[in-house]
């Protein structure tokens, strides 16, 4: 039987019992009626008539009245706050469903509640567009402010003395560098999220693609004074996971691992069990940086949020990575950790799904 099927059968049902009190008063009145009129004396009939007719409308008016009335101001009340877009909180759905009013009541106290829901839902997608535009505004005005200071700066003349002229020629290209870097990551992130960037899931080592990505960073890491360590294990394990994304997610927690870290500080990568599912494991990336204070531990996910926002500065950190890959992780159906302590380093750790190791 459909859920339409169900609704009517729900319906006529309830419309029959509204219907029984009625019926049997019908047939009590015309009974009454069928009497008077059989009876011999008209000026009886007439002396009795009138007395009934007026006793039923007052019966009837009252019952009425007290069934509906309460109910009816109650529909009345929940419609108008719908309009205003006010909602109460103690307007509940009726366990029991006498009538068709009892029905219309429950039915438009869902739509109140629902309403309720959407309206709160698009306020705050409304202060997370607000944020999100003042937080792409700041981070691109300081760029273009400091790219505009050099250039003005070399074409008053500064341009001609060789002591700054290149030196502010660097300065402005690695801002430009920056926009590039911000623009990129915004386009990834714009992608992930609306579905146009899909994941090609399929069987990697997961070895492989991790030295692939030490090695990569491997020159910027000894820049930066940081030592890269990968924790043995076993070369022929394979994960099922989109290659080009994975390896954007080691990277930038790699990365965000050198950034955040103390000169002769380390980046550990490997893996451990995942002990809620036997078919996952831990893919974990840990550093013994600056930490991250518990308050914020709930906030490092977002867009434009920095720990420490002079020294990500410097590096030339967007505030957008770890923004990718709880995308990532959550596109692949996987899960992020993060475990942090204040000056004693960071622990990001991410699930992925096994798949049976071939043997080389």
């Amino acid at each position: 039987m459909t859920k339409k099927e169900i609704s009517a059968r729900k319906f006529s049902t309830i419309s029959v019992r509204t219907a029984l009190p009625a019926s049997a008063g019908i047939t009590a009145v015309s009974a009454l009626f069928l009497y008077l009129i059989l009876s011999p004396s008209a000026e009886q009939l007439l002396q009795f008539s009138i007395p009934v007719f007026l006793l039923s409308a007052v019966i009837i008016y009252g019952v009425s009245s007290r069934l509906h009335t309460r109910r009816l101001n109650t529909l009345y009340s929940v419609v108008k706050n719908i309009s205003r877009k006010k909602f109460r909180d103690d307007e509940k759905y009726q366990e029991h469903v006498r009538d068709e009013l009892d029905l219309l009541m429950n039915r438009s106290v869902r739509a109140s509640d629902m309403v309720s829901r959407e309206l709160k839902r698009l306020n705050q997608i409304e202060n997370y567009r607000k944020e999100f535009i003042g937080d792409i505004s700041h981070e691109l005005k300081t760029p273009i402010f400091a790219i505009q200071g050099f250039i003005e700066t070399l074409l008053n003349g500064a341009i001609y003395d060789k002591s700054v002229n290149e030196l502010f020629l660097k300065k402005a290209m690695r801002n430009v560098n920056r926009l590039i870097f911000l623009t990129n990551d915004l386009m990834e992130i714009s992608k992930i999220e609306t579905g146009e960037l899909k994941s090609n899931i399929r069987e990697l080592y997961l070895r492989d693609i991790v030295l692939d990505v030490v090695e990569s960073l491997q020159y910027k890491a000894q820049q930066d004074g940081i030592e890269i360590r990968v924790k043995e294990f076993n070369k022929n394990l394979q994960v099922r996971a989109d290659r080009n994304q994975l390896r954007q997610i080691m990277i930038n927690l790699i990365e965000n691992g050198m950034k955040y870290n103390k000169p002769g500080g380390f980046v550990e990568i490997g893996i451990s069990d995942y002990r809620k599912a036997s078919e996952k494991i831990l893919l974990f990336v840990k550093d013994n940086g600056i930490g991250i204070e518990k308050k914020d531990l709930h906030r490092v996910t977002e867009r434009f949020f920095r720990v420490d926002k002079s020294r990500s500065r410097d590096k030339g950190g967007t505030g957008l990575g770890l923004a990718i890959v709880k995308h990532i992780v959550e596109a692949h159906g996987e899960k992020l950790f993060i475990d942090s302590e204040p000056e004693s380093g960071s622990v990001f750790s991410i699930t992925l799904t096994k798949s049976n190791p071939v043997k080389v």
